[in-house]
């Protein structure tokens, strides 16, 4: 058996090995709670926060708000309140904000809720119950795919080289070309690093998303405006006016006021939400992108899918972890 040979089977086995358990890491952080009451959704704050992050469950609140004529929204993004009466303490959060905004503007009230304590207790409730994962949950696994994927790229002009090495060294040259042989082993590795970095940067659990499936389909009768926007984002937005104002809201980018403001008045950073202003499905967890709660613009928070803007919080974390909530926050 020749070194080259040997060479490539020590490849399958550290792909094989490496891949083999960051899978079976990954799937276990997101299997969740098994059935029972600790699966369940509680109310549609908590499906708007699975389906979209924190923005979402300020869209449902702003929705409804809006639609009893308790806040009124005009052109350009100007949010009134006309009777600052809360049934809850979302609600409560808006008016409050609100009261303190200078200018009333609809992106920077709908990003100043996102931070409020009842705001970010949903995405803490929902991960003390298994259906979401805490920010920085699965920081390692996502450094470990990507150094998986970066390796196993890195490792074709290696193999090439190695080739190209094994033929020039003389008579014992194997029938089959070194870089033929490890090329597969390497594609895996790539395909199953990325993919395993992807999933582990999602923040809802496989228990999160069968509770949000199940909430769908029992309250897929209602039509209520928080139900609406906490299912399907903005375009569950029956009123035309205001869901463009809140797509406009959502697509505005946190400028460098908000920004220092944000960092200045909160000592701790926890969830946060992606905004996609078609109101898809991704993860802020996610995968789509615009602009988070408060930190930055631009990415999408939740890390569901790839590393975002960050928000601030009532508690726990730090700016380097925030996450986002479910899924795309509109």
């Amino acid at each position: 058996m020749t070194a080259v040979t040997v060479l490539a089977i020590l490849v399958y086995v550290a792909v094989a090995t490496s891949s083999t358990a960051l899978l079976v890491r990954v799937s276990r952080s997101h299997r969740g709670p098994g059935p029972g009451d600790r699966a369940q959704i509680h109310d549609v704050y908590e499906a708007a926060f699975l389906g979209g992050g924190p923005a979402r469950v300020v869209d449902a609140a702003l929705a409804v708000l809006h639609a009893d004529g308790r806040l009124a929204i005009g052109g350009p993004g100007i949010a009134v309140a006309q009777r600052p009466v809360a049934q809850d303490l979302v609600e409560r959060a808006v008016f409050d904000e609100l009261a303190v905004s200078p200018t009333g503007a609809l992106h920077t009230l709908r990003r100043s809720v996102m931070r409020s304590p009842a705001v970010q207790e949903i995405g803490d409730g929902l991960a003390a119950r298994g259906l979401m994962l805490p920010p920085r949950a699965n920081r390692a696994l996502t450094v470990w795919g990507l150094c998986q994927g970066f390796v196993c790229v890195m490792g074709i002009p290696f193999a090439f080289v190695v080739t190209v090495l094994s033929f020039v060294s003389g008579p014992d040259d194997p029938d089959i070309p070194f870089i033929m042989l490890v090329l597969p082993a390497l594609f895996v590795g790539i395909g199953i690093g990325f993919t395993a970095a992807a999933r582990s940067r999602r923040r809802i659990s496989s228990a999160g998303q069968d509770a949000l499936r199940s909430f769908g389909v029992q309250f897929a009768h209602l039509h209520s405006p928080a139900h609406l926007v906490a299912l399907h984002g903005l375009r569950g937005v029956t009123d035309p006016f205001l869901q463009a104002q809140l797509r406009t809201a959502a697509r505005t980018p946190v400028s460098r006021q908000e920004r220092s403001a944000a960092f200045a008045t909160t000592t701790a950073v926890v969830w946060c939400a992606a905004s996609s202003p078609d109101g898809g499905g991704g993860s802020g967890c996610g995968s789509s992108s615009g602009s988070g709660c408060g930190g930055s613009s631009g990415g999408s928070g939740c890390g569901g899918s790839s590393g975002g803007s960050s928000c601030g919080g009532s508690s726990g974390g730090s700016s380097g972890g925030s996450s986002c909530g479910g899924g795309s926050s509109s």
